[in-house]
């Protein structure tokens, strides 16, 4: 049986952290900033978790052997 690949577009936004979940930036944050308040600008700060089913299919796509 062939090796399975790694889907690149899945792993350069998606990142497996030590423990196992998988973090993910907040969409929303490039740019149109200047539309939103303040306050809607500091919930799209810092990184999120994948939860559910959908982190469990990421983390096939990312490392597919693990």
């Amino acid at each position: 049986m062939p090796k399975l690949k790694t889907k690149k577009s899945i792993s350069k936004r998606m990142k497996i952290t030590k423990t196992g979940k998988v973090k993910r930036r907040k969409p929303g944050a490039r740019h149109y900033k200047a539309g939103m308040s303040g306050e809607a600008k500091r919930r799209l700060r810092g990184s999120d978790l994948v939860i559910g089913k959908l982190a469990k299919t990421y983390k096939q796509l990312i490392a597919p052997g693990r």
